[in-house]
């Protein structure tokens, strides 16, 4: 898979959030994109997913338009700002919902995701009484869960124990092995060091490739 973002621009009325932006993500490597927020990071990343159409410029994935045909790319799951579930279900049930949409999961791959993410313990605790972690654990769990080509996170270890950002960041290095593409912000340096194979900078619209040591 290669998805190449070629001179990409994005305005809403007067107010320009994205300025020429090239970028090319391919199979088997993380990508982190660090800036502070407001800094164009999550509507970036709503364009790649398709949320958003660009006001100049193209995405491609393997040389395909992503807006010519406004199609949301189909092995791509993403996390983009707050999570949202239904209050009155489980997390267990919310996943399960989800899950119902295209059949191609067991309940077994939905507790695995589960694990994964250390929510096994209140997997049937109302998502209502879930704390910010929690939820942005949640959150996390419906982007694996199906084993998707693509992973889109939006500042994914927001509200995370330490325990479980290190159990997540060995996950995404296993899952790049195996040829996944990974798209992670963040405004916290110490993430980028850990795992990014390249990391680009977003600055009031602008982005360019930045090494941290």
């Amino acid at each position: 898979m290669k998805i190449e973002i070629n001179n990409l621009s994005k305005s809403f009325k007067n107010n320009v959030v994205l300025s020429n932006v090239n970028m090319i993500f391919e199979s088997g490597k993380i990508y982190e994109l660090y800036g502070r927020n407001g800094s164009g990071k999550s509507v970036f990343l709503k364009l790649l997913c398709g949320f958003y159409v660009p006001t100049t410029g193209n995405i491609l994935f393997n040389g395909v338009d992503l807006n010519s045909k406004l199609n949301y790319p189909k092995n791509l799951r993403a996390l983009i700002e707050k999570p949202s579930f239904f209050p009155d279900l489980t997390g267990f049930q919310n996943l399960k919902l989800l899950a119902q949409i295209q059949n191609k999961i067991t309940d077994d791959e939905i507790s695995k995701a589960l694990d994964i993410v250390n929510l096994t313990d209140e997997k049937d605790k109302k998502y209502s009484k879930y704390s910010l972690g929690m939820k942005q654990k949640l959150g996390i769990a419906q982007v694996i869960m199906e084993n998707p080509e693509i992973m889109v996170l939006d500042e994914a270890f927001n509200g995370i124990e330490q325990k479980t950002v290190e159990k997540l960041i060995n996950y995404f290095k296993k899952e790049k092995e195996k040829g996944k593409i990974i798209v992670i912000s963040t405004h916290i340096k110490e993430d980028l060091i850990q795992m990014a194979d390249k990391i680009y900078y977003f600055d009031s619209g602008n982005v360019c490739e930045k090494e941290f040591k």
